[in-house]
């Protein structure tokens, strides 16, 4: 696709074309889509470990007397449940109960909250907030004050450990530390399902921690990776994308994601909504497609069962892992289809046999 003036750029673009990476927009950004080839880096990030820059994912800093309390209100997780030095997967949602953006929410401090929306979807959740922060509480968008660079794979704590960055948090837990003299921000989480850490350093800064980052990643056997393992790994995890899985159209509860709300809390952006729908039960619901025969799944396909549509495809893909065609839909509750059941996919006018299974497709790691 063309790097027209349109596309927003990260801090990293030239290194990423002096090795070679095919570049791509997504998310408003170009950005790296892969290097050697996505069933190579994929095969890597499973197999050893895999570099991937998400420097287009968004920041925001919310801060002020009252910070915690006031993310707490909005964002449907609980950050009651964790503490200092805790992140925490989350949702800003609509009123409707619809998802403006999952993002992930670092817990600094009661009066810092700082948060990671998808690239896209950032300012709309900076919009969604101030509208509403008390006095004193201010939410600032971060977007370009730093970067994002994901390690993953089995030899993820083996890198990082050859730069003197830490590794033995828990899950979900984060330490603040240096490389060089730049400041990093090390959390142990990540998109693949694989043991990883996603790093922050300073926008300005980041080519130091990546070039090092590449070298310590190709000795331990792995590769930089681009976006397209990034898909084909989350896939397989059947880990929710927004615009796909998740939308202002598609509740949490509709992506499985009702784990991810504080049910109990006296209130979060979409509450009512969405205790409703809890009540009611969800019209459709996530699930995994394994493809019986050959072929590749993709977004916006009918689902049908017999004759009947049942549903729409959010993903698909080939799954390098398994070596056969997978995808999630949103399948209608109301048609009865449970896990174990075969339906069909209309590709292009051809029948396509999957079998409906529950995610993940390839067993996680993360913990």
């Amino acid at each position: 696709m063309s790097d027209g003036p349109e596309l927003l750029h990260g801090p990293l673009e030239d290194r990423h074309r002096e090795l070679g990476a095919n570049l791509g927009e997504f998310g408003g950004w170009l950005m790296p889509v892969s290097y050697a080839g996505t069933v190579s880096e994929h095969n890597a990030t499973r197999n050893a470990v895999g570099l991937f820059d998400v420097s287009h994912l968004g920041k925001a800093l919310v801060r002020g007397p009252g910070a915690k309390e006031f993310v707490n209100s909005a964002l449907t997780n609980d950050l009651n449940r964790i503490g200092p030095g805790k992140a925490q997967y989350t949702l800003c949602c609509t009123e409707s109960g619809g998802v403006i953006d999952d993002l992930i929410a670092y817990y600094v401090a009661a009066d810092e909250i700082f948060l990671v929306p998808n690239a896209a979807n950032t300012a709309a959740v900076v919009a969604a907030l101030r509208a509403v922060a008390p006095s004193g509480v201010t939410v600032a968008d971060e977007h370009r004050d730093y970067a994002v660079l994901a390690v993953q794979g089995p030899r993820s704590a083996d890198v990082l450990g050859e730069l003197g960055l830490p590794t033995d948090m828990e899950y979900m837990a984060y330490a603040d530390a240096s490389y060089s003299g730049v400041p990093v921000r090390v959390c142990r989480s990540g998109y693949t399902g694989e043991h990883g850490y996603e790093l922050l350093p300073p926008w300005d800064s980041a080519g130091v921690v990546f070039d090092a980052l590449v070298a310590s990643v190709r000795a331990a056997g792995g590769e930089p990776a681009g976006l397209g393992a990034r898909d084909t790994l989350r896939t397989e995890m059947g880990y929710p994308l927004h615009g796909h899985e998740l939308s202002p159209d598609i509740s949490p509860l509709q992506a499985r994601c009702g784990w991810a709300v504080g049910w109990k809390k006296p209130a979060f952006f979409g509450r009512d909504a969405l205790l409703a729908e809890k009540a009611a039960g969800p019209r459709r619901l996530l699930r995994g497609l394994r493809m019986v025969g050959r072929g590749v799944l993709r977004p916006g396909l009918t689902v049908l069962a017999g004759d009947t549509p049942v549903g729409v495809t959010t993903s698909g893909t080939f799954s390098p892992t398994l070596q056969v065609g997978i995808g999630l839909a949103l399948i209608d509750t109301d048609a009865g289809i449970e896990d174990g059941r075969r339906v069909t996919v209309d590709v292009r006018g051809r029948a396509v046999e999957c079998d409906v299974v529950r995610p993940p497709f390839v067993a996680a790691k993360t913990h």
